[in-house]
């Protein structure tokens, strides 16, 4: 027997049950898949160590779900300044001490309460699935994964893995950076691997919890802290956070091995001295990063979103706020197309869809390589040039400003002059 959906939506994690509750509110009867059900919240937990920086857009977004009053039940950080500095050493240093080259967001020369949130992936997830379970329209399937997509001329029917068949308008492919959805329906990507990768370790800390959000850059890439929530009564005067340490694979795969002790003296041998002074690593991850864009966002009744869509250098954690954009850019489109009577996977509306998200996706990936390659290298011009940009952006609050709020999601372009740098950027053309 095959069950009739108005659209099906593969993988419930952020961005897909996202849009599962936005079609749902709008009245789309929505089939939304994934293998398993997120984990139930205990406040007594530790953090999970994927953590996102959500985005003043992304958080208006989640609040008009329903999620957002879900995830403040739970456990998330505002942070209301983010700094950025360049710990390269240089020749250039005493021309430039580091107080010029440093620049420094801060909420309230924006009219804000905060830049953004700190909030566990997990939390976030849960949260939406909450919301999605309140929905009528919206009918979870866990436990399975996708065998087979058939695409037909008035339907496409997902096979899964029991053997059951749905059938529907529209198939969302929201399953992530190896999307399953993404080569069943024939779409290629274009994929650079860095040279880099990421290693995040989940850190307690003593003192309260910390506003501020910071990022040193380095010739083998930047070191980052996220501050997250009060540690509790369990460990009183501490507070958790999250550090992130880009390097190359070798070096990571080496600071992976250590003991605790051993690691603790790596990062404070080579972290910022404005680190906090930590007493715990609780947990430690390391990952690939690689830019990867989908050569089209739909093909017939297939549509994609998020990571199945767009991978993105993690350098100012970007990447789930671009799904959240594309999940409710997507939800109004297809909102427009029933109220006017027409079919959710018509060619109009996804071309439209493309349309929109596609280019604001690449300026996005375009901006964060051009940050990419001017800070993680010791070339002395480059250097030099990256830090009179940052005494520049220093001076000329207006500028900054106007990064920050694009950064927020408050704005749509970037400030012209570095819109025009991302324009020439050679070799990217693929994307």
């Amino acid at each position: 027997m095959t069950q009739t959906f108005d659209t099906i939506i593969v993988g419930a994690g952020m961005v897909g049950a996202a849009l599962a509750t936005g079609l749902g509110q709008n009245g789309i009867r929505v089939a939304l898949i994934d293998q398993a059900s997120p984990t139930p919240y205990q406040a007594d937990t530790r953090p999970d160590i994927r953590v996102s920086a959500l985005s003043a857009g992304s958080e208006r977004y989640l609040a008009s779900l329903g999620a957002w009053p879900r995830m403040q039940a739970m456990r998330m950080t505002p942070y209301r300044r983010l700094a950025v500095w360049d710990e390269t050493p240089s020749p250039f240093g005493r021309l430039l001490p580091q107080a010029l080259t440093e620049v420094e967001f801060d909420a309230a020369t924006l009219g804000a309460p905060h830049l953004g949130h700190i909030v566990e992936n997990s939390i976030t997830q849960l949260a939406l699935w909450q919301s999605a379970e309140t929905e009528p329209h919206v009918t979870l399937i866990t436990g399975h994964s996708v065998q087979d997509l058939v695409q037909e001329d008035d339907s496409a029917t997902v096979v899964l893995s029991d053997g059951s068949r749905l059938s529907g308008q529209l198939v969302v492919g929201a399953d992530g950076a190896l999307s399953r959805v993404r080569a069943l329906a024939g779409i290629g990507v274009t994929r650079d691997q860095y040279e880099q990768q990421a290693m995040v370790i989940s850190v307690r800390y003593r003192g309260s919890v910390e506003d501020i959000t910071w990022q040193g850059f380095y010739p083998s890439g930047p070191r980052a802290f996220l501050p997250l929530h009060s540690a509790g009564d369990q460990y009183p005067g501490e507070s958790w956070g999250s550090l992130v340490w880009y390097d190359h694979p070798a070096r990571l795969a080496s600071l992976k091995a250590m003991s605790e002790p051993q690691l603790m003296a790596e990062i404070q041998r080579h972290f910022p001295e404005r680190l906090p002074e930590l007493t715990h690593i609780d947990a430690r991850a390391s990952f690939p990063i690689a830019r990867q864009h989908a050569k089209q966002y739909y093909q017939n009744r297939v549509v994609l979103v998020g990571d199945a869509a767009h991978t993105i250098n993690p350098l100012a954690g970007q990447g789930v706020n671009l799904g959240f954009q594309d999940a409710q850019c997507l939800q109004s489109i297809l909102k427009e197309a029933r109220r006017n009577g027409e079919e959710l996977a018509g060619e109009r509306s996804l071309q439209r869809y493309q349309h929109q998200r596609k280019p604001a996706n690449r300026r996005m990936m375009l901006t964060m390589d051009l940050f990419y390659h001017l800070f993680s290298n010791a070339i002395p011009p480059v250097h030099l040039a990256r830090n009179l940009g940052l005494g520049a952006a220093r001076a000329l609050p207006f500028a900054r400003n106007r990064v920050a709020r694009y950064a927020m999601g408050l704005d749509d372009q970037l400030p012209a002059p570095l819109q025009h740098i991302v324009n020439r950027l050679p070799g990217l053309g693929g994307l």
